[in-house]
């Protein structure tokens, strides 16, 4: 098992946890936390591979990502209160994960000779959709759409791996220099609680 590939369950595992939690606040019943953990965990990258065509399904090729969503949802009902402290851990998986999903399903889009600009998009899907459909799902207004910045950390990841793409760097190199990218914008962003600017009004129109 490759360190990319266990670094993308441990974010699969990440993204489960957190659907888990926000379902179990929402007092869903097993089943309905089951479902939101599993979108939340590979929803991205499954509307990925159906936008791109790409057969099998990301967790159809693969039951570790089955098998590491029932864990995530076992240890959430078994150790909720206990995993509240673990928010910190939870929060840097979560955030290593991002940058992994982005830059796979870049990769992914690439390989199947997408633009790449398309293909970025691929990886901003990739990594930040299970988290819309969970808040979608659970009634709330998707965290990437009113504060943080999360797909904008995804997007300049992104563009950094396709800048150095052509540069023709080692992939090795590029995807962790392209990986940090993403990581250190979000580390930064949350700890200086940084946000995008938001449109209040017509940027010419004359207060009153």
């Amino acid at each position: 098992m490759n360190l990319i590939y266990t670094i993308d369950i441990l974010g699969t595992f990440a993204f489960a946890i957190s659907g888990a939690l926000v379902a179990s606040d929402k007092k869903f019943d097993l089943f309905g936390v089951l479902i939101i953990a599993f979108v939340t965990a590979v929803g991205g990258g499954m509307l990925r591979d159906i936008l791109i065509n790409a057969h099998p399904i990301n967790w159809i090729g693969d039951l570790n990502y089955l098998w590491t969503i029932f864990l995530a949802v076992f240890l959430t009902f078994l150790f909720k209160s206990k995993i509240a402290f673990l928010s910190k851990t939870l929060f840097l998986f979560d955030t290593i994960g991002i940058s992994v999903f982005t830059l796979l399903g870049l990769q992914k889009g690439l390989s199947f000779d997408l633009h790449p600009l398309i293909a970025l998009i691929m990886g901003m899907i990739s990594a930040v959709f299970g988290g819309v459909l969970r808040d979608v799902l659970t009634n709330k207004v998707p965290l990437i759409f009113e504060k943080e910045i999360y797909a904008s950390a995804c997007l300049a990841g992104g563009l950094s791996y396709l800048v150095l793409n052509i540069a023709e760097a080692p992939k090795d190199i590029n995807f962790i220099i392209s990986a940090s990218v993403i990581i250190i914008i979000r580390l930064v962003s949350v700890k200086y609680e940084l946000e995008l600017p938001k449109i209040n009004d017509d940027l010419f129109s004359k207060k009153q």
